[in-house]
């Protein structure tokens, strides 16, 4: 006997189905109509009329309430929630005895007529009722639900059912990729696909990951960005080309990280900075308003105005300002360094000053940018894509935005001189072989695309689960994963 284990209750009602010649795994079932087209069609439906409109609908059930010769069941379809007002002279005996014997969390499908009850609770009265799929394990507790975040993460399937936001989160997250992918569409970029392993790790500063192509006996990474692929593309002769694209990196995992990544990077040949700049601000508007109607958004209590045009400020003005004292390349590197440690920074010995003033930067200034803003001017030594600054040996046509202390896209001038990219890919050797496990790879055939000769262009990355979680005043990355990565269970 089953005792009073749930589990094994269930699994012996699915027994006794089969015996009986039951299926308690339908094979399909003809929806004919979803919750919330019955509330647009029959909001003017007056309390306790009723329909001779015969609907076909399905879902789980989320309540059962038994009132002797009256069986109330509540459903939720993808759309919402509706009651099924079962009673014993329409059902039968037998159909209305089964249905008794239904539990919280199987699916079934319903055949009945519209009605709404005389409290006023629009209603399908079935006069057929099909068990779907028996479910084995039980929901969680009504009053106390699914709460605990790593459970909640972790079965995500049971927090979908049990928390409705949750789905309204990541129904606005859809629509924000969508809005997305209309925005560059609409100006003239196709949508590409491109290789997720890399015979070398480029494109972008991270620590990959490794794995191995047995048929070729060699390792591969897991890309850590589309760019160099994407760039051939440029050199091929596309004029502008995006990838809504996952990447992974190899690192850690806090609310803003996860270990794989969604980005949308997008390269417009015959453009620069300020061309790519632009387009980046209007997608995010664009999107914005797609999910939300609006510009003026509210994020963990914090006013946003995404409206307008947004300002751009170097990162040496913005550093100089935040430390009091000019912060720049006139420095000498001990000065630089004496700045390091008194702002606590750990710094590494081989680094110059351009990463200094770039860890400064990331210490005193990025944290404070809450309004959009475009950090322009990247050093050189960070930047080992981005083309010089004209005039300077220092600095690059390169932004980051900044919304909410968040970096939000990655955007430049692209590098087409392959003379000075391969110098930049050997200083990208060099800092590997010193201990940077972040540092690019040498990626000879992308130096071979650029001396066939790239068009001048522009390119951008967009971290679309950021701004998922802006747009969705989200705390945490993976409050708009669904399946976010986690520690083995213990």
């Amino acid at each position: 006997m089953p005792g009073d284990d749930p589990i094994e209750v269930r699994k012996a009602k699915r027994a006794a189905l089969i015996a009986q010649g039951t299926e308690p795994y339908a094979r399909h079932f003809a929806v004919d109509t979803h919750v919330t087209e019955l509330e647009e069609r029959y909001a003017v439906l007056a309390d306790g009329e009723s329909t001779s409109d015969a609907v076909q609908i399905a879902g789980r059930i989320i309540a059962i309430r038994d009132q002797g010769k009256a069986l109330f069941i509540v459903i939720r379809d993808v759309t919402g929630d509706i009651q099924l007002f079962c009673k014993i002279d329409t059902l039968g005996e037998e159909s209305f005895a089964q249905a008794k014997d239904l539990d919280l969390g199987d699916w079934i499908g319903a055949t009945g007529l519209v009605m709404r009850t005389r409290r006023g609770q629009l209603s399908v009265a079935p006069e057929r009722i099909e068990l779907l799929t028996k479910s084995l394990r039980p929901l969680p507790e009504k009053f106390h639900g699914l709460t605990d975040k790593e459970t909640r993460y972790r079965q995500r399937y049971v927090d979908l059912i049990m928390n409705p936001e949750v789905r309204e989160v990541f129904n606005r997250r859809f629509a924000i990729v969508a809005a997305l992918r209309a925005a560059a569409m609409e100006r003239g970029f196709l949508e590409v696909e491109t290789p997720m392993l890399h015979p070398i790790p480029g494109g972008a500063t991270a620590k990959p990951f490794v794995t191995h192509h047995n048929a070729l006996d060699r390792d591969f990474y897991l890309r850590v960005a589309p760019e160099l692929n994407l760039k051939r593309l440029l050199v091929g002769g596309f004029e502008r080309v995006f990838e809504i694209n996952r990447s992974f990196r190899n690192e850690g995992m806090d609310p803003q990280h996860n270990p794989e990544f969604t980005m949308l990077e997008a390269y417009q040949a015959y453009t620069d900075i300020h061309g790519i700049q632009q387009f980046t601000q209007e997608l995010i508007q664009q999107a914005c308003l797609a999910a939300l109607g609006t510009l003026k958004i509210s994020y963990q209590g914090t006013e946003v105005d995404l409206s307008g045009q947004w300002p751009s400020r170097t990162m040496i003005d913005l550093v100089s300002e935040a430390a009091g004292e000019e912060i720049s390349f006139n420095r000498t590197l001990t000065e630089l360094k004496t700045l390091a440690n008194h702002y606590q920074i750990i710094y590494q010995e081989g680094w110059g000053k351009g990463k200094l003033i770039t860890e400064l930067y990331e210490k005193l200034v990025e944290g404070s940018l809450v309004q959009p803003t475009f950090v322009t001017e990247h050093p050189l030594e960070t930047s080992p894509l981005a083309k010089k600054k004209a005039g300077s040996d220092e600095v690059t046509d390169r932004f980051e935005l900044l919304i909410c202390g968040r970096e939000f896209a990655n955007g430049f001038s692209e590098l087409n001189d392959p003379i000075d990219q391969r110098e930049r890919f050997a200083a990208q050797v060099a800092a590997k072989a010193a201990g940077d496990e972040e540092a690019m790879g040498f990626d000879e055939d992308y130096i071979r695309a650029l001396e066939y000769g790239m068009p001048p262009a522009g390119g951008v990355g967009i971290g679309v689960d950021r701004l998922v979680m802006l747009l969705t005043d989200s705390a945490s990355i993976r409050d708009v994963l669904l399946f976010p990565h986690m520690r083995d269970e213990a």
